[in-house]
């Protein structure tokens, strides 16, 4: 199965979110999963490379690829239980291949206007690569949410902004938590440092609910 989680705005948390959810697959699943990082920062590449020099840390298998990467992920998806792929932010040639062939598709997004800016490039991104991979299931996740009680209404209206454009948000999001920076800096993940923690307990609530998703099913908005 092929996860893609990627997006045309930077800063949202795209590499930590493909590695957390990496790390939550081959827990839960005792899965064999290989990570495919896209991203010219190679970002995941180096949490990676962190990530294999702490003998504690389960080893996760990672690769990179650039450009017209379909076959290449064709040919992955039978090799591997999953294939998450990390492809940062920005619309490049590598993200619409991934999407042509994805299961899934999480687009990460804070509730800011300079990110739900990107909704309707992304929107017709994905209606196009509907066409070549019905089966594909698209969601947006909220993320780095404001924590006081009073912000929450932000919260709300960014995911009414992403059902306007037809697209479907998550009730799942995540919270600004420092946790996340500190696990990827240790090529580590929040499952691991905290497994009880809130911000692993919104990792498992996202993984859970994209995945619950039949990748059949056409989503309408009521």
């Amino acid at each position: 199965m092929i996860l893609l989680v990627g997006g045309e705005k930077g800063g949202a948390g795209k590499s930590c979110m493909a590695q957390n959810i990496a790390v939550h697959i081959t827990q839960k699943h005792n899965a064999n999963v290989l990570m495919v990082d896209c991203d010219p920062q190679r970002t995941t590449s180096d949490w990676i490379q962190a990530r294999n020099e702490d003998p504690n840390l389960p080893t996760i298998n990672c690769i990179q690829l650039y450009g017209k990467i379909r076959n290449d992920l064709l040919g992955l998806d039978q090799r591997f239980d999953y294939v998450i792929v990390d492809c940062g932010g920005q619309d490049n040639l590598a993200m619409r291949a991934a999407m042509s062939v994805a299961t899934y598709v999480l687009l990460p997004l804070r509730p800011k206007r300079r990110d739900l800016k990107t909704l309707p490039h992304m929107e017709d991104m994905l209606s196009t690569c509907k066409m070549v991979n019905p089966k594909m299931v698209a969601a947006v996740v909220i993320t780095q949410c404001p924590s006081l009680p009073n912000q929450y209404k932000r919260i709300l209206e960014a995911k009414e902004v992403v059902e306007s454009f037809g697209l479907r948000a998550l009730n799942a999001v995540t919270f600004s938590r420092n946790i996340y920076d500190d696990s990827e800096e240790q090529g580590s993940s929040v499952l691991e440092i905290e497994p009880d923690g809130k911000a692993a307990i919104e990792i498992r609530a996202i993984c859970d609910e994209l995945l619950a998703i039949p990748p059949e099913n056409s989503y309408e908005l009521n």
